[in-house]
């Protein structure tokens, strides 16, 4: 799968550049706030983690450009039994294909799907970690709704995003689960051209 995943990104970065009128690669991090939708209705809450990881930023038009990502991502919600109060950590590397509509000041719009790679799962439950990653699908496929700015002079910039999960991320359950969150961060393009 690591392989597989590489010769992709690798795959979108020669397509990219070949067609680009320009292009920029760049890192980027901050904070994600998660939780799990379930058609049980179950009630959990959002669940702090991270995110970190690199991007690609091609410029096919004047106003139209296609970022492709690779991200760890630390997801997962807060869940309460009534009784004993537990967080599910579900670690991802997350690919996001977006496309951005660039507004003259620096304003981005962007959309597009998300592939995730389930790397880790663990309950925690009083200090007490449990692996359940069996219990969860390798692969969760979502959409990624958002904004951006990039300061042109610096090429440092803030993303805002929302992360609808699309595909139910449980194995062996009669209940359909989704990822659902925000990301809210920063980023650094290299060489950044206005």
């Amino acid at each position: 799968m690591k392989y597989l995943l590489s010769a992709a990104m690798a795959a979108f970065l020669m397509v990219g550049a070949v067609s680009a009128q320009h292009m920029n690669i760049g890192i980027k991090g901050g904070l994600n706030l998660f939780d799990i939708a379930s058609d049980d209705n179950s009630s959990n809450d959002m669940k702090a983690g991270i995110h970190i990881g690199l991007l690609g930023h091609f410029h096919l038009a004047e106003t139209l450009a296609f970022q492709p990502e690779v991200v760890f991502s630390g997801q997962g919600a807060k869940v309460s039994s009534g009784v004993v109060d537990s967080k599910l950590n579900l670690d991802y590397i997350n690919v996001p294909l977006l496309l951005q509509y660039m507004f003259d000041n620096g304003f981005r719009l962007q959309a597009g799907p998300q592939i995730g790679f389930l790397i880790g799962a663990k309950s925690n439950i009083n200090d007490n970690k449990i692996d359940v990653k069996s219990n969860y699908k390798s692969v969760d496929f979502g959409l990624g709704i958002g904004g951006s700015y990039v300061h042109p002079p610096s090429g440092f910039g803030v993303d805002l995003r929302y992360n609808f999960g699309l595909s139910n991320i449980n194995e062996n359950n009669a209940v359909n689960s989704t990822n659902n969150g925000v990301q809210l961060g920063v980023f650094y393009l290299f060489g950044h051209k206005s």
